[in-house]
């Protein structure tokens, strides 16, 4: 397994995954996006806040694309029971 160091924010961090290196780029971008938008407005925010406010975002995202999934996957579902 392909072992990565990257930059978040300032912050270095070391893993290890299976995830390719463009992905890792990918992932890593998103959060640096992420981060940019979450700091505008000129106030000072911890990198704490920051990382909570993220994982929150994140979190949110993540549960409302499961939704979106098991809702798809239903009317897939329906669809193909009405054959």
């Amino acid at each position: 397994m392909p072992s990565y160091t990257i930059t978040v924010n300032g912050l270095e961090i070391s893993f290890k995954t299976d995830a390719d290196f463009e992905r890792i780029q990918v992932a890593q971008a998103l959060l640096e996006e992420r981060f940019s938008e979450l700091s505008k407005g000129g106030r000072y925010i911890s990198r704490e806040k920051l990382l909570t406010l993220l994982a929150l975002g994140m979190a949110d995202d993540y549960l409302e694309t499961r939704r979106k999934l098991a809702a798809l996957e239903a009317r897939m579902q329906e669809l193909l029971e009405r054959r």
